[in-house]
């Protein structure tokens, strides 16, 4: 692929994100439900993914067996992941993150979240474009990294779904209503989702890095780049700030005994 057709599917694949999360801000306008937000860039960011992924790099080429085992990945993931969200969004309509930005950001909430969109759009870009990376990894057969990578994001869509399974069954029981939930996963991770996610994304530079294939390491991207949001941008601190509203001291006490991300037991303070 010459750098002029790179430029023109980057630019392609913006507009389309671009164009994605304008539509999933004019629906939250509409209906009051931020939920739509996420259920939008999940499905958007799927599709365009597994596009770039089966559109040929060279003339009158056709998908490679690779290409098409990473766009059913990358389906996979959108389909899974935003089925969840979209049935959430359904049931309760708005997500506490977004509802908390719009109250803090009062008069100017409208303009604020559309320019919040477009960010979620470049993020976006960069993961679709890590997929779209791996897919068109050049080495000839489908080989162990590629099975790894794909064995990978497996283990982190089960681990999601078991995590979500295991917080939606804790909320389904009416005794537990206003505690937090510490069962299987959330024992171990105030946010095992989270992390769950992340591991999907490590699967693309699994696939993709190859001595041969120096495009190949620019799928690095899409994991730091889901760590940084997921961490410390739009996944865990606006979500604890809520939580410190809503359950206060409880809340503070589960910071002590658990990890914010990573599913590990947290060792001891004391001696």
């Amino acid at each position: 692929m010459s750098l002029l057709q790179l430029v023109t599917q980057l630019a392609i694949m913006a507009f389309a994100l671009a164009a994605g999360m304008t539509a999933a801000w004019a629906i939250q306008r509409r209906t009051g439900q931020t939920g739509w937000i996420d259920v939008c860039w999940t499905f958007g960011t799927g599709a365009v993914a597994a596009v770039a992924s089966l559109v040929p790099w060279t003339p009158d080429a056709m998908p490679t067996p690779r290409q098409i085992v990473v766009a059913m990945l990358v389906v996979i993931w959108s389909l899974r992941l935003g089925g969840h969200l979209l049935s959430r969004t359904r049931q309760h309509g708005d997500d506490p993150r977004y509802r908390d930005l719009i109250d803090q950001w009062g008069d100017t909430a409208d303009k604020r979240m559309f320019l919040q969109v477009q960010a979620q759009a470049a993020v976006a870009l960069i993961l679709a474009m890590s997929v779209a990376l791996a897919a068109h990894s050049p080495r000839p057969n489908i080989g162990l990294a590629d099975g790894l990578g794909a064995a990978l994001l497996v283990i982190g869509l089960i681990g999601e779904a078991l995590s979500d399974w295991q917080l939606r069954g804790f909320r389904a029981d009416p005794a537990n209503r206003g505690r937090i939930c510490e069962a299987g996963f959330w024992r171990l991770s105030r946010h095992p989702n989270y992390f769950f996610e992340w591991l999907c994304w490590l699967a693309y530079p699994l696939i993709a890095i190859d001595a041969g294939y120096p495009a190949g390491w620019f799928t690095l991207l899409a994991p730091a780049t889901m760590y940084w949001a997921l961490v410390h941008v739009s996944g865990i601190p606006p979500l604890e700030q809520h939580m410190l509203r809503s359950r206060g001291e409880q809340f503070r006490e589960l910071q002590t005994r658990t990890r914010a991300f990573f599913p590990l037991p947290k060792p001891s303070s004391g001696r």
